[in-house]
């Protein structure tokens, strides 16, 4: 369960942001006034969401399983143990079912998903849960490691005026506070003698090679490598994609797919993030954050997309109508562990 205590991702009285995660990091670089209305501002649906809860449970459901398996729990007491802590967090979780996403996605689909993954790959997987040198299996890893950098002082903005040190930072120009890289990773494998992340995605399209080809070049991906290597210090080589197509009836399917990242590529993430970052701190500098109008129609269609094709002097009308300021507790932090 997340925690609702958890520090601010910003620094204190600034809207400059020092710790990421792949979603917020993938909000910036889509979008910043998707980031702005997101991350800074908090807006947002009051309503649950069913993708984002699904997709929860699931992951933990079968690290309960994996983390029972690495204890010497056999193969149908761990699903016993994964299913009974599945239904106490699903308990009262009710969607409407006649339509989709809830037709897919629903606590009964969610109980079957599980148990034709468990079925099909629980007990002869051929991807093996990594044993950590104290002996602790490599299961419900949560990241957060420092950069070598953090946002900077003495610079100019994007209008070319001299700003003052933000607060949070030293006179010196030399950040008080280095960026953070934060996360979570599902488990980390050993898969015909590499090591490499194991990340679960559900989908209800077919699980084609154009479904695999998006996590390649993925930024998600990408940070999950660069977490596994340094937080086991450990040669991770990339993420396998445990794919599940939520189907009607069942059983459900599934299908895995690989992608890699060389020391090069890690490396030019890194000066890329550099970039983007030093960018959000221009854009919080100045107080504004621009449209990417490249960006409205991708992934079906930016939730704020028609609040930005309407005038900028009644945005915030249209916010207020079709969104609402979520509590702190609820906004979205890469800080709040799970």
């Amino acid at each position: 369960m997340d925690d609702t205590t958890a520090p601010s991702p910003f620094l204190p009285g600034t809207s400059i942001q020092y710790a990421w995660d792949s979603t917020s990091l993938g909000l910036i670089k889509t979008c910043p006034r998707l980031y702005q209305y997101t991350m800074i501002d908090g807006w947002g649906h009051a309503a649950e969401s069913i993708h984002l809860r699904f997709g929860q449970e699931y992951h933990s459901a079968l690290q309960a399983y994996e983390i029972a398996r690495a204890d010497g729990v056999e193969h149908e007491a761990a699903i016993h143990f994964a299913i009974q802590q599945l239904l106490e967090a699903t308990c009262g979780w009710v969607v409407d079912t006649t339509a989709k996403p809830g037709k897919y996605k629903n606590r009964e689909s969610l109980i079957g998903l599980v148990l034709d993954y468990l079925d099909y790959y629980g007990k002869d997987d051929p991807a093996t849960t990594f044993i950590r040198p104290d002996g602790a299996p490599a299961v419900e890893l949560s990241f957060r490691f420092e950069l070598d950098f953090g946002p900077r002082t003495g610079w100019l903005d994007i209008s070319g005026l001299n700003l003052d040190t933000p607060a949070g930072m030293s006179a010196a120009n030399e950040p008080a506070q280095p960026y953070l890289l934060c996360g979570h990773l599902d488990r980390v494998v050993s898969f015909n003698d590499a090591l490499l992340v194991m990340d679960h995605k559900t989908t209800t399209s077919t699980l084609s090679e154009s479904f695999f080809r998006q996590w390649s070049p993925s930024n998600q991906m990408t940070l999950y490598t660069l977490a596994g290597k340094v937080i086991l210090n450990a040669p991770v080589r990339g993420v396998i994609i445990s794919g599940a197509q939520l189907l009607l009836e069942q059983p459900n399917r599934f299908v895995r797919g690989f992608t890699y990242r060389t020391p090069d590529q890690l490396d030019e993430w890194l000066v890329d993030l550099s970039i983007t970052l030093r960018t959000a701190e221009a854009y919080a500098a100045a107080g504004y954050w621009p449209q990417n109008d490249t960006a409205c129609d991708k992934f079906g269609g930016c939730r704020f997309r028609e609040v930005c094709s309407k005038s900028p002097t009644v945005r915030d009308k249209f916010l207020a109508t079709d969104f609402v300021k979520l509590p702190e507790a609820d906004r979205w932090n890469p800080l709040k562990s799970r």
